[in-house]
C-alpha cells in the first residue's frame, strides 16, 4: 500500500509541475514534423550542422533537462544549495532570447527552419535540455520539500516514476502534434506562435522565481 501511495504522490508532483511542458513538447514535435515533410517534399537545406533534427533529439533533450532538475533538487534536499532560487530565474533569459531571435528573423524560406534557429549547440538536444531546465524553476521549488519527506526507498521509487512519466509526456506531446487541426494550425502560424510562447515562458520563469525583484534590489 505504501508503494502505491508513493507512486500516486510522485504522479501528482510530476503532473503539477510539468503541465506546461506538454505544450512546449507539442510545438517542438510539430516543427520536427514540418521539417521532415519539407525536406521530403523538395530539395531544400533542412539540416543543422549536416544532420536533420529528429524527434529523438527532443526526447533526449527533455530527459537531460529534467534529469538536471531532479539532480539539483536532490542536492538541495540534502543541504547542497548551488544557486539561490531567484537567480535560477535568470535561465528565463534563454527562451526570451530564442523567442526574440525568431521574431527578428521573421519568415524563413524553409518551412522547418524554426528548429534550426533554436539550435544553439552542435547537438539540438542540448538546446531542448536548456529550455526544459530553464522552465523547471517551479519544479525545484516543489521537489525539494517533497523529497525531504521521503525515505530512501520512497525517493528511488519517486525518481523512477518521474523518469517514466517523462517518456509518457513526450508521447503525449508527439501525439498531440500529429492531430490534423493542431498540426495544420502550428504549421500555418508556428512562425509567430512559437516566439510568443518562448518569450512568455521566459518572463513567467523570471516572475515565478522573483528574479525581477532580486535584480531591482541590486540597485537600491
Amino acid at each position: 500500500m505504501n508503494l502505491i501511495l508513493t507512486i500516486i504522490s510522485a504522479l501528482g508532483a510530476f503532473i503539477a509541475t510539468n503541465i506546461d511542458d506538454i505544450f512546449i513538447l507539442m510545438l517542438l514535435f510539430s516543427q520536427a514534423r514540418t521539417q521532415a515533410k519539407a525536406s521530403n517534399g523538395r530539395a531544400v537545406n533542412m539540416q543543422t550542422n549536416g544532420n536533420r533534427i529528429y524527434p529523438r533529439d527532443i526526447v533526449i533533450g527533455q530527459y537531460l533537462g529534467f534529469a538536471l532538475l531532479v539532480l539539483i533538487s536532490l542536492l538541495a534536499t540534502f543541504g547542497v544549495t548551488l544557486i539561490p532560487d531567484q537567480w535560477v530565474g535568470l535561465l528565463g533569459l534563454i527562451p526570451i532570447y530564442l523567442g526574440v531571435k525568431l521574431f527578428i528573423k521573421g519568415e524563413e524560406e524553409d518551412e522547418g527552419a524554426i528548429l534550426s534557429s533554436l539550435n544553439k549547440f552542435n547537438k539540438f538536444y542540448l538546446s531542448v535540455a536548456f529550455i526544459t531546465f530553464a522552465n523547471g524553476g517551479d519544479n525545484i521549488g516543489i521537489y525539494v520539500p517533497f523529497f525531504s519527506t521521503l525515505n530512501t526507498n520512497e525517493l528511488v521509487i519517486t525518481v523512477v516514476t518521474f523518469f517514466i512519466m517523462v517518456a509518457i509526456w513526450c508521447l503525449i506531446g508527439y501525439r498531440l502534434a500529429r492531430f490534423r487541426y493542431v498540426s495544420e494550425t502550428l504549421e500555418k502560424y508556428g512562425r509567430w506562435i512559437i516566439p510568443i510562447v518562448f518569450i512568455g515562458l521566459g518572463i513567467y520563469i523570471m516572475l515565478e522565481n522573483e528574479t525581477f525583484t532580486a535584480l531591482s534590489n541590486l540597485f537600491k
